[in-house]
């Protein structure tokens, strides 16, 4: 069933990421399990935990106890220094805060974006409950805490406005952050300011949620009757024994964005939110904390007429569903009115209630019922609402369009796409309803037919990024993204990569694979060496050094597959060696990439040096702007020999069509001229003078032991003769001509007619020169007769060399096939030992591809803190984010017990270590806790009173503390 055709691009939003810690669930994958199970997530407690826990002892004992309440785990701890908070900012934070931050990081990653990067506003909307940490906490620590961190930031560390503007603060987001309190109906209010957000442009990504974390966590209630509470902490929701409903803790946040601007950037969307409404109640009803009929029927309405479809195509609504005598017969009679404004059908659509699993969440209530209902469609499966019976004599379902879902079911449709409606009311009045639909099925299919297409593709090779924060949580983080795999095999591997490079955070441990199918990866993740891949970056500051090689590296098929595979490099070997065409007589491309039977042909050819040396300058040319578009620029570059022009080029010294030119016409001069030989010598310059008989030049020092020396075949073959005698290994390179030698004297004429004709500019990056082995000047940059002496002269590579490495901390890149630059670099032993080398086109005889070959080397580098542009990496890939094991954070416990014994004094007691406002001294009362909760309110508005220097009456609205 295709229902491309169903969504309004313009005006409905996409949940592209979700995340929520539930009672029972550490996470939205184990929440679907329990859901889908029929699991109620409630805790009982023995009055041990209770007393432990600091209940009263006497009120334990009344008979209205009920010692139930649906908790989360772990609500002690918190990764303080992942979000940069010091031990004792950790211990005076609301938890609801901290764990809501945690969460709303998650999400992100779920979505598959970094905040740091991403170019968009991202806004916040959410709402915390009444902070009860404060309250029973640190209240009654107050004199301790405010010696050793100050009133106001202990206040702004607790109060619900700050909960938003704290996740914008620590993940640098710049939309606007906006906190919503309409008590139950919070969250999903948020949801709809988030979505208005996105319609008005205000946001291009917003973050929607709710937390409550109710203090003390492991404690029971005291039933009353006629209350919301039930008597035996269970929620019947709609049933005939419904008696209320618990509290219950949890978190949630979604991400939302433009369903347009998500299927156009890729996005996984987990479903798609058709419209929004919001309402209140008026006066219009029994009184202030009941609900309206009128009210909640006009809010639904009102969203569906928004959404624009017909409530017959509604399949199951995720109701408020407290279980309350008085609010289920309410809220039935409020969608049947709605619904027969438009049909007479009866039982076609489920209604559930997420509080029979997980009791009552407050300000969570609405985004547990949202993130519910979405995993619901995801799954096809409508779960079971528990402790339905018998229907709730008040409510006649049978003449109603509604059922109770009380048992797993499939969710089945036709023609018509899976529709769902979400409802979340308010003590108070306002109201919300949130009308859902699975996600487009074009979007599914696309990613579908992207995934048969790769697996067609077997030498398609893919870099996976890791990072932490520590190295524990590296290998943990590691271990999470191998399992994943092992257990989603059919995972698209590409949408992996894409996923983690451009959507999560680099840090500072940093592991890289490269692999071509998930099985490759699994074994790369689980058997490999964790030292072998991590690295610390401990600087940021690393600069990349390219170095390009000279004649004697090329071969046929250097960069073959990166031709067929990396646009930016096809598009520079294709002008180049069409703007070649008329100068060299022939196609580059022929001879650099030629079919099987002329290989033998072209390797012949190659070896000429009037094809070595464009040949070589257009790989090199096209491999660096390469490395550049993907964010890998040079701070400084050296060439050896012809690999000099590339630098120059690249540095802007000329144009590329001058160089080509240049080089073309070096390379035929050179071809016209008698051959010649060069010899490899592993002897300093200094020992190898004495040597150099009639004939003979020194061509290029490379490192300090290993030089090269020009001249004739029989002046060479002489040479041989000598350095065997004395027992000297050697090497005869593999090059036609005496390069840097007497021979090249009868071309320097020529040539230099040809480069005055050019236009010469000064250096736009520091090159260091052949020449003079230290750094190139404008003057001689632009100095035609420079690079006739280039052609003639030694090349000083290894001066060169040492002059680069006196710089700390940079990275030497060698853009060019082979590994001879990097050899030649390493054989500096006195002075490489901070720097890093690189080779990032293989040497011939390494059997590997090519792709693989580079992104090893990106990986290396990416190893040691070079920032990539991935949207440049992959803008002519087209990817998908998909759904990714998030951060695993490394929780430690941050807690002030409610009794000041058990205060962690080390911590609140830091300052040296720490930041810490300075606050005036003021004079307020001292608070015992028989003081009434107005005298509460007022000494927090003191508080705040004498930190801002502004008068306590100005304050009446920062008095609602309590709810």
């Amino acid at each position: 069933m295709n229902n491309s055709d169903t969504f309004n691009y313009l005006d409905e939003i996409a949940i592209i990421g979700m995340s929520g810690c539930f009672p029972g669930a550490k996470n939205i994958d184990e929440f679907w399990q329990n859901l889908r199970d029929g699991v109620e997530s409630i805790s009982f407690f023995t009055e041990e935990e209770l007393v432990s826990s600091g209940v009263d002892i006497k009120e334990l004992n009344q008979p209205n106890y009920v010692k139930a309440k649906a908790i989360i785990e772990d609500v002690d701890l918190f990764d303080a220094a992942f979000f940069e908070f010091s031990p004792k900012e950790a211990e005076i934070t609301d938890p609801q805060h901290r764990l809501f931050l945690e969460q709303a990081w998650t999400a992100l990653e779920n979505a598959g974006y970094d905040s740091k990067t991403y170019p968009g506003q991202i806004g916040v909307y959410a709402g915390v409950g009444m902070d009860t940490y404060f309250l029973f906490n640190l209240y009654p620590n107050r004199q301790l805490l405010e010696e050793s961190v100050g009133k106001f930031r202990t206040l702004i560390g607790n109060r619900g406005d700050f909960l938003p503007t704290l996740v914008s603060y620590k993940l640098n987001l710049k939309g606007p952050s906006v906190n919503v309190q309409t008590a139950c109906s919070t969250s999903l209010v948020a949801v709809h300011f988030a979505c208005q957000s996105l319609l008005n442009g205000e946001s291009d990504i917003a973050l929607a949620g709710g937390v409550l974390i109710n203090m003390p966590h492991k404690a029971g209630y005291l039933y009353q009757e006629g209350s919301i509470l039930s008597p035996d902490g269970h929620c019947r929701a709609f049933d005939a024994k419904a008696q209320g409903t618990l509290t219950g803790n949890g978190v949630g946040v979604v991400v939302l964005k433009l369903l347009k601007n998500a299927i156009a950037d890729g996005d996984y969307i987990h479903a798609v939110i058709k419209s929004s409404a919001i309402n209140n109640d008026g006066s219009f009803k029994v009184g202030y904390t009941a609900p309206s009929v009128d009210g909640q029927a006009k809010v639904i309405a009102e969203a569906l007429s928004i959404s624009g479809i017909n409530p017959e195509t509604i399949s199951y609504i995720e109701t408020h569903g407290t279980g309350t005598n008085l609010g289920d017969p309410i809220e039935i009679a409020a969608l049947t009115k709605c619904f027969r404004a438009s049909t007479q059908k009866k039982n076609f659509c489920a209604i559930g209630s997420v509080k029979t699993n997980i009791g009552h969440l407050d300000a969570a209530a609405g985004i547990a019922g949202l993130i519910k209902t979405v995993l619901a469609l995801k799954h096809k499966q409508i779960p079971p609402s528990l402790h339905f019976e018998q229907p709730n004599p008040q409510i006649d379902f049978a003449n109603s369009p509604f059922y109770v879902n009380a048992q797993l079911s499939d969710w089945k449709t036709n023609s018509i796409p899976r529709r769902a409606g979400v409802s979340s009311f308010g003590i108070g009045g306002t109201n919300a309803h949130v009308i859902l639909e699975e996600a487009p099925l074009q979007v599914k299919s696309c990613r579908d037919a992207i995934n048969r297409v790769c697996t067609k593709v077997k030498s398609e090779y893919l870099l996976l990024c890791l990072s932490a924060k520590t190295a524990t949580a590296l290998e943990t983080a590691i271990t999470n993204l191998a399992k994943y795999f092992q257990q989603n095999p059919d995972l698209n591997l590409a949408d992996v990569a894409y996923t983690l490079s451009v959507g999560r955070r680099a840090f500072a441990y940093r592991r890289f694979i490269v692999a071509k199918n998930i099985e490759d990866a699994i074994q790369d993740l689980i058997i490999k060496e964790p030292q072998d891949f991590t690295h610390c970056q401990e600087l940021d500051n690393n600069s990349v050094v390219f170095m390009f090689p000279g004649q004697g590296s090329q071969y046929v098929n250097m960069g073959r597959e990166l031709y067929k595979t990396e646009q930016i490099f096809q598009e520079q070997i294709d002008y180049c060696a069409e703007f070649l065409k008329p100068h060299l007589g022939l196609d580059l491309r022929t001879l650099l990439y030629p079919q099987d039977e002329y290989q033998e042909v072209a390797t012949q050819q190659l070896q000429q040096t009037s094809i070595t040396q464009p040949a070589l300058f257009v790989v090199e040319y096209a491999l660096a702007k390469l490395w550049m578009d993907w964010g890998v620029r040079p701070s400084a570059m050296i060439g050896h020999s012809i690999g000099e022009y590339v630098a120059a080029c690249i540095a802007g010294v000329f144009s590329l069509e001058d160089a080509l030119i240049l080089v073309a016409t070096r390379g035929r001069l050179m071809q016209q001229l008698p051959g010649g030989a060069m010899l490899a010598v592993p002897l300093s310059e200094l020992e190898l003078k004495p040597l150099l008989a009639e004939n003979l030049c020194l061509a290029a020092t490379n490192s300090p032991t290993n030089c090269v020396v020009s001249g004739t075949f029989k002046a060479i073959n002489n040479l041989q003769n000598r350095l065997t005698e004395e027992g000297v290994e050697y090497r005869l390179l593999h090059t036609s001509h005496a390069f840097h030698s007497q021979m090249m004297d009868s071309i320097l004429e020529p040539f230099q007619e040809q480069i005055s004709k050019v236009n010469l500019n000064s250096p736009k990056i520091p090159i260091i020169s052949n020449l003079t082995g230290t750094w190139i000047t404008p003057t001689e940059a632009t100095d035609p007769n420079y690079w006739v002496r280039h052609l003639r002269e030694t090349v000083r590579f290894s001066e060169g060399i040492s002059v680069l490495l006196q710089q700390p901390n940079q990275i030497l890149l060698e853009v060019g096939p082979g590994r001879t630059l990097s050899s030649f670099a390493r054989q500096h032993s006195n002075q490489i030992t901070q720097q890093i080398i690189i080779s990032s086109l293989r040497h011939p005889k390494i059997q590997s591809s090519d792709v693989s070959f580079l992104l090893d080397a990106l990986g290396q580098l990416w190893l040691a803190g070079v920032s990539v542009k991935w949207s440049k990496f992959y803008a002519h890939k087209k990817h998908h984010r998909i759904p990714l094991p998030s951060y695993p954070f490394e929780r430690q416990k941050y807690w002030i017990e409610a009794t000041s014994k058990s205060v962690n004094k080390n911590h609140l007691q830091e300052t040296e270590n720490s930041t810490k406002p300075e606050f005036k001294n003021t004079n307020i009362p001292e608070i015992q806790l028989t003081d009434t909760p107005e005298y509460f309110d007022n000494y927090l508005a003191e508080i705040i009173a004498q930190q801002m220097e502004i008068m306590s009456q100005q304050l009446e609205l920062l008095q609602s503390i309590k709810e």
